[in-house]
């Protein structure tokens, strides 16, 4: 390896760990659930995206076990070769059917899906707008295509009004999260909707952290806008879901578009079909479980209320991503810290994935908490709070 090269690599992590913003992978040594084992560790989970505690459900667990004895591990080759099989197909058509929408192209991870339907849909001369807390799959995404790459201060409509009045060539494509997976809180979709209409731009939501646990039987933030409202819809199945994957759901044009000309989608082999079978039976129990949904806004509400009372600095936010603001990166670490030595198992979440001064803890609910866990965190919490004043 090249010597100066590696100096470089060495300086920069030596100066990440010098600024607390060293990142670490955690072992994990049972099933994805709130009572996680890690390392030795019995620790009460409150970092997870399994919203709906479907990540070691048996019936989904079940289907996975009979689709590998049908279909076997592998699916052997992209979809456009040989690797789309019936289970594949199966689950396109049944989630369009859910969401309203003509057509679904299932993508192996959401950030494939993103970049693929980002650098696919747009073209030199045209351009883009994103909200500036999106997710890095879309900021890569944009980074990424021909477009023309324009970003607007978080849900400020009127700065986004602001820009498509500019465009004087080319098409316009505005991108945004519909929940955004560090805030927490929601798109303002009716006034997205509107401007984009009004100045005839193609509107993309990401609705990774809002499929599932929004809207009715769970379609997300987008459910109530049609098709011709959103006209691109990402969503993710690995974390309400409980699985893996993601999809980009619209029209016919849309999805023939994405066939052949989103890379990430063309030149990646297909994910095996048994995922397929469990996320076909993790649809039937998203749409049918309504008290999963049900009992996070419960949870959601009695932990916000305690940390209002404790005075604790909760960002605004009215999913199951709670996120306490504590500022400095070492802050979070410490609360961090002093939450696992407590037996709670929370994220301290640093620049650059969020903001400089605004670290912080990411809350995260699941339907299979119980109101007492979520006492446990608050009386932790509280605790913390005290001792670092």
């Amino acid at each position: 390896m090249a010597e100066r090269l590696m100096a470089r690599l060495q300086l920069q992590l030596a100066e990440k760990h010098a600024r607390n913003l060293y990142r670490q992978r955690r072992i994990i040594d049972s099933p994805q659930q709130v009572d996680l084992s890690s390392e030795g560790k019995q620790l009460l989970s409150f970092c997870s995206n399994d919203y709906l505690g479907l990540a070691n459900h048996p019936d989904i667990t079940r289907a996975m076990k009979r689709g590998i004895n049908h279909w076997g591990v592998g699916s052997g080759a992209a979809h456009l070769i040989s690797g789309h099989t019936a289970a594949h197909h199966a689950l396109e058509e049944e989630l369009a059917a859910w969401l309203g929408r003509q057509r679904v192209l299932l993508f192996s991870s959401g950030y494939m899906a993103n970049i693929g339907a980002i650098t696919a849909l747009t073209a030199r001369g045209d351009q883009l707008f994103e909200d500036r807390l999106n997710h890095a799959s879309l900021i890569d995404g944009g980074l990424a295509s021909a477009a023309a790459f324009h970003r607007y201060h978080h849900a400020d409509i009127n700065m986004l009004e602001q820009q498509l009045g500019t465009v004087s060539k080319g098409c316009s494509m505005v991108i945004s999260d519909g929940v955004f997976s560090m805030d927490g809180d929601i798109a303002p979709l009716t006034q997205l909707t509107a401007c984009c209409e009004g100045h005839d731009a193609l509107l993309m939501i990401d609705d990774a952290h809002g499929i599932g646990v929004l809207g009715e039987q769970g379609r997300g933030c987008t459910d109530g806008y049609t098709q011709q409202q959103v006209p691109v819809l990402m969503a993710t199945l690995g974390k309400a879901f409980g699985v893996f994957g993601a999809f980009v759901a619209g029209s016919e044009t849309l999805i023939e578009t994405l066939i052949q000309d989103a890379r990430s989608w063309v030149y990646t082999t297909a994910p095996p079909a048994a995922m397929a079978e469990a996320l076909r039976e993790a649809l039937k129990i998203v749409i049918s479980d309504a008290w999963r949904r049900a009992h996070l806004r419960q949870l959601i509400s009695r932990f916000r209320h305690g940390a209002g009372q404790l005075g604790l600095p909760l960002m605004p936010s009215e999913t199951p991503i709670q996120p306490l603001l504590v500022g400095e990166a070492d802050r979070a670490l410490r609360w961090s810290h002093a939450l696992e030595a407590r037996g709670i198992l929370v994220s301290a979440i640093r620049p650059p994935t969020v903001p400089w001064q605004s670290a912080r803890l990411r809350i995260t609910f699941s339907a299979l908490h119980t109101d007492a866990q979520v006492d446990q965190l608050l009386d932790a919490l509280d605790q913390i709070q005290r001792q670092d004043h």
